[in-house]
């Protein structure tokens, strides 16, 4: 679910930049000769701009609802009722696997302690 959300958003964001990117402003944009060349002079005028604005605005309203429902899903917990999402315990090491890893390690007082310390790693190895 949540890779094909993913796809859309990307696909809509792509052809939300486009429109964009079409349509007229003050320095004429792209829209001028490259709209009416692409659209066969069908989308010039105030057709295009009325077409290009309403997309424009069903793609942002679609971009922003595909934004919660993907927000949704990541916040979706799994069935073990830990309170994490599958993405977060992927993503995230949990705390008590730092922690046993970290309770062997003990706080450096000198560099000659450090030192011993890499000497001895190395005989265990």
């Amino acid at each position: 679910m949540f890779s094909i959300l993913l796809v859309l958003l990307i696909i809509v964001a792509v052809l939300m930049t486009g429109l964009i990117l079409l349509q007229k402003s003050e320095g004429s944009g792209m829209s001028g000769s490259a709209a009416a060349s692409m659209f066969g002079g069908v989308l010039t005028g105030s057709a295009a701009g009325n077409f290009l604005t309403k997309t424009t605005a069903w793609l942002a309203t679609l971009f922003f609802i595909l934004c919660a429902m993907l927000s949704l899903v990541v916040a979706k917990t799994d069935v073990s009722g830990n309170g994490k999402s599958g993405i977060h315990q992927e993503l995230v090491p949990t705390v008590e696997e730092s922690a046993e890893e970290k309770k062997d390690l003990k706080p450096i007082e000198s560099v000659d302690s450090l030192i011993d310390q890499v000497n001895k790693a190395k005989e265990e190895q």
